[in-house]
């Protein structure tokens, strides 16, 4: 975490919650993350599945993910 970033971080510590709470919706939005409410329910337990796998390492190679790009092409 960068020195800026813990400043605001700790900056934002003393907000109260709901303050907490926007700011940090902003954050993930602005990461490109969004929130849970943004998922379907229906997709929620592929999505966590799908978290669990980047945070194991299992990562599509550049080949497969050419391969599935050209898929979708007509």
């Amino acid at each position: 975490m960068t020195k800026l970033l813990e400043q605001a971080v700790e900056t934002v510590r003393r907000l109260p919650a709901a303050d907490q709470d926007t700011i940090a919706e902003a954050m993930l939005s602005l990461a490109g993350l969004g929130s849970a409410d943004d998922i379907d329910p229906e997709h929620l337990e592929d999505v966590l599945a799908g978290l669990a796998e980047i945070e194991r390492g299992e990562l599509a190679s550049p080949e497969e993910i050419e391969a599935a790009f050209r898929s979708f092409e007509r």
